[in-house]
């Protein structure tokens, strides 16, 4: 091509459409200005931004102007990363709507598909309870399979039970029984609060009538005595049912407080998390708070000695050690128990216990010596 066979011009160079007369250092190595580009003439001319030149393509060919696009409008790159951003936020705001109405229509979804929940028990706390999920739902059947006749027939004729609570009027739709049959039967969830001491023999009772997949949600604090069993291993055991699916519900909670909806926080802990996800849904209002988790053994251990920080606090209260005290006996104990809770799975029965009484003796000797002080 005749641009390419053209020899280098002649020194100085000046750089066209250029008034200033300073000399441009000519590359005698490569035969062409210093600052130039190593882009033969013709490939200049195509791809430079800021120049339109006609080249002859041939001596016979007439020249033909190659027109380039327009000078890039300043901030361009800035408009573009707006731009995207802007579609970003657009397509999270959208999603983090659709997860809100996919969770809200979850929750209306275990409201709608539970039609019955049995409550075993007829204490304070399974009375506060019933009471709590029949108002969740008016068109749920709520039953209370109880042992005493005389507190059944109180909630069926006067919706009050007249041992606990006789002041509190129980929901319409909270029906007491003593016929395990009847109560079990079409239950869409169970919730256990019989004593943990009795709980063993109250279950291998009722376990020809239990649904296999009948989920067992336990409000039940504490230990048994002679084996040391939590909750989550004894009612699968009294049940004869290894899968029997089972959620600990436990937390700070008075039944007269939940009795009288006053702000309530709990948490709700199983293995399976749709299983924990579902109590969620069926039992948190807008005064009673439920969280989830996956720690079972944690929530059993930790609801049931809890009840030793609460001795060794009101003993620092009834002598008069202070706030500083009892402050630091809580924080003290709520260590041991998480780290007691992590050791749990590693230990038998024996060993556990010993831990147990060790975890007791250091309560009150750290009250002990407080008071010497």
């Amino acid at each position: 091509m005749a641009a390419l066979l053209e020899p280098p011009p002649p020194f100085p160079l000046l750089p066209p459409n250029s008034n200033s007369t300073r000399p441009i250092p000519y590359n005698l190595k490569l035969g062409r200005p210093a600052n130039s580009s190593n882009k033969p003439a013709l490939l200049r001319s195509l791809h430079s931004p800021t120049t339109t030149t006609t080249t002859p393509c041939c001596a016979a060919t007439p020249e033909q102007p190659v027109s380039e696009s327009p000078d890039p409008v300043p901030g361009t790159a800035l408009v573009r990363t707006r731009d995207r951003r802007r579609a970003v936020r657009l397509a999270w705001e959208k999603l983090v709507r659709w997860s809100r109405s996919w969770r809200s229509k979850a929750k209306t979804d275990v409201l709608e598909r539970t039609n019955k929940v049995v409550v075993l028990g007829g204490g304070s706390f399974a009375t506060a309870m019933a009471a709590h999920v029949a108002n969740r739902k008016a068109q749920m059947e709520v039953n209370m399979l109880v042992r005493d006749v005389q507190v059944c027939q109180s909630i069926n004729s006067n919706h009050c039970n007249r041992k606990y609570f006789p002041e509190h009027k129980l929901p319409d739709n909270v029906i007491a029984t003593t016929d395990a049959k009847t109560a079990l039967l079409g239950a869409d969830y169970c919730l256990h609060a019989v004593p943990v001491q009795f709980s063993s023999s109250f279950l291998e009772g009722i376990a020809e009538h239990v649904y296999p997949g009948l989920p067992f949600i336990s409000v039940s604090k504490g230990l048994e005595l002679n084996t040391l069993r939590t909750m989550s291993q004894l009612i699968p055991q009294a049940l004869n049912n290894p899968r029997q699916p089972f959620i600990a519900l436990s937390g700070p909670s008075f039944a007269l407080e939940l009795m009288n909806k006053l702000p309530t926080a709990m948490v709700v802990a199983s293995k399976d998390k749709k299983l924990a996800n579902a109590a969620q849904q069926l039992l948190a209002c807008n005064y009673l708070r439920i969280s989830t988790s996956s720690d079972v053994i944690g929530v059993e251990v930790a609801g049931a000695l809890k009840n030793v920080l609460a001795i060794a606090a009101g003993i620092v209260d009834g002598m008069n050690l202070g706030n500083n005290c009892k402050t630091a006996l809580v924080a003290q104990g709520c260590s041991e128990i998480r780290w007691l809770a992590t050791k749990v799975p590693y230990f038998d029965n024996w060993c556990f216990m010993s831990l147990v009484v060790a975890l007791v003796s250091i309560f009150f000797l750290f009250v002990y010596l407080f008071c010497k002080l």
